[in-house]
């Protein structure tokens, strides 16, 4: 099997990337960078971490990337990312083409691939508007609500989830002084995690609290010495957050963190009802740490109380924070059983078979 995989990046990652993978770089040095730093590394196939020969990955929206790619292939300067991306594919005799970036590359650049392409794959686990997924084979994702969704629109979809990285094995086997961390996304939109955010910022006074938050630019010039002088007000973060607050972290960062962290805090942003089970719960199991989310419907092996602790509400999620680092003995066994737990039901193997599975019954 000749096997295409196409992710893209996040805007505040772009910046980590460029400082690890200084532009001198080729085409293959810049992707080993960005292999190694494993950003995203739970969505890449077993063949794509293992450097299978018939194995592809790029990042299709990565300009430095993909352009690099172009010029040493003869390909002429100033071609879009999607011709560019549509000449991989071709060069590559892809048969089986995986994208993690469908809203970017959707039905209408599926009618465009290359003959030798039979089977078109993409993951959407979010809310994506009027997209059109349809020329895809099947849309893959870990959210039952939202792959009914769409169903409704003419798709068909598969059950299937994140796995843990192998290189998590490295992390989180020494002290944690962390108490919790929360790395993610902040919104005053989010509301339900705002609030509880804003709740577990003002225990930093009494225990070790981080929050790697993604604020948006108007956020940060918000919160900057101009800012007070800007009709910015609702950009702003509550004071209790924003003093805590550091920069967004990701990849090996991200897992270091995890590794050094008690609790990882996490919460849902209302696209999925009650479905749960984001990345950031295989990430926290994956890394050792002691997973505390919100209630919800969650995927086998994450059971609240025998694998992670979850919360109804913001006083809640104190007194399970509070009760956690009280009796920290008995957390840590309900944290490392989530750990085995994790690592056994969504082992990069196991993946791969289903991905097969997948594949077989289209």
């Amino acid at each position: 099997m000749r096997l295409f995989q196409n992710s893209g990046l996040y805007p505040s990652y772009l910046a980590r990337l460029n400082t690890l993978a200084p532009n001198t770089l080729d085409f293959e040095g810049r992707r080993r960078v960005f292999m190694e730093d494993r950003f995203g590394a739970l969505h890449f196939l077993q063949p794509i971490l293992d450097g299978d020969p018939d194995a592809f990955f790029t990042n299709g929206d990565d300009q430095v990337l993909q352009r690099r790619w172009a010029t040493e292939n003869g390909i002429r300067a100033g071609v879009t990312l999607e011709d560019i991306l549509l000449a991989q594919i071709e060069h590559h005799r892809t048969e089986v083409f995986y994208n993690l970036d469908p809203m970017r590359y959707p039905s209408a650049f599926c009618r465009k691939l290359p003959g030798s392409v039979r089977k078109k794959i993409c993951w959407r686990a979010a809310p994506s508007g009027q997209v059109d997924l349809t020329a895809y084979d099947v849309v893959l994702g870990n959210f039952p609500s939202i792959l009914e969704a769409w169903r409704s629109k003419g798709c068909q979809t598969a059950l299937f989830f994140p796995a843990v990285d192998p290189v998590m094995d490295e992390f989180g086997h020494g002290d944690r002084p962390i108490d919790v961390l929360f790395a993610g996304g902040y919104s005053r939109h989010h509301s339900t995690r705002a609030t509880i955010l804003e709740r577990v910022a003002s225990l930093s006074g009494a225990m070790q609290v981080m929050f790697c938050l993604d604020a948006s630019r108007l956020t940060q010039i918000a919160e900057g010495p101009l800012g007070r002088f800007l009709p910015l007000r609702k950009h702003r973060r509550p004071s209790a957050i924003a003093q805590i607050a550091k920069p967004p972290i990701f990849g090996r960062q991200l897992y270091e963190l995890i590794g050094q962290s008690k609790i990882v805090l996490n919460g849902a942003i209302d696209m999925a009802g009650r479905d749960r089970g984001n990345m950031r719960c295989f990430e926290a199991m994956g890394c050792g740490a002691l997973l505390l989310s919100d209630a919800g419907n969650y995927p086998e092996g994450m059971d609240e109380g025998e694998t992670m602790l979850a919360y109804d509400n913001g006083e809640h999620c104190l007194d399970q924070i509070r009760e956690a680092l009280a009796d920290w003995g008995k957390a840590k066994k309900i944290a490392d059983n989530g750990r085995r737990r994790i690592g056994d039901l969504y082992s990069k193997e196991r993946q791969w078979v289903l991905f097969k599975a997948i594949l077989a019954g289209l």
